[in-house]
C-alpha cells in the first residue's frame, strides 16, 4: 500500500460509530488499526484518512474545545468510482444527506471538470463530499 503525503486525522467521539460509517456506509477499508488506542487508518482506492478516539487524558493535539459539529469550515472531497452505491447504503441505513446528489462543473484553466457529487456528515459532523468524475469539457 502506498501512503499519501497528506492524510487528515479526525478526532472522533466514538471510534466504533465512526468506523461503521466510514467502512460499512462509505466503503473504506481498515489499512491498519490500534484498537487499544482507539485509532484506525482507512483507505478507499487511495483516499486515506485516520480516525482517533477522543481521549482528554492522552495529550492529543487539540487547539481548542471540540464542539459538535466538528470540522466546521472544511469539507473533505473524496473521488469514488460511483456515488450511486454509496447513496444506496446511506439511504438504506436511514443516514441523511447534507446535500443531495447533483452534477457540478468547475472551471479549471481552459476546461470545465465535471463530477456527480453529494455531501454527507459523519457521526461527529465532519462534512464529506463524495464525487464521481464525469470528465472534462471546453469552457
Amino acid at each position: 500500500m502506498q501512503w499519501n503525503k497528506l492524510v487528515p486525522e479526525l478526532v472522533v467521539a466514538d471510534i466504533t460509530k465512526s468506523l461503521h460509517f466510514w467502512t460499512s456506509l462509505l466503503g473504506f477499508q481498515v489499512a491498519y488499526d490500534r484498537p487499544d488506542e482507539g485509532f484506525a487508518y482507512l483507505d478507499l482506492d487511495g483516499a486515506q484518512i485516520m480516525l482517533e478516539q477522543r481521549d482528554p487524558r492522552s495529550g492529543q493535539w487539540l487547539t481548542g474545545i471540540l464542539e459538535a459539529p466538528l470540522g466546521r469550515g472544511i469539507n473533505f472531497q473524496i473521488e469514488v468510482g460511483a456515488v450511486g452505491p454509496i447513496i444506496q447504503r446511506l439511504t438504506g441505513a436511514g443516514w441523511p444527506l447534507f446535500r443531495p446528489c447533483a452534477e457540478a462543473w468547475y472551471r479549471a484553466g481552459t476546461v470545465e471538470v465535471g463530477q456527480r457529487q453529494f455531501l454527507v456528515q459523519d457521526p461527529d459532523g465532519y462534512l464529506i463530499r463524495l464525487a464521481e468524475y464525469l470528465g472534462e469539457r471546453p469552457l
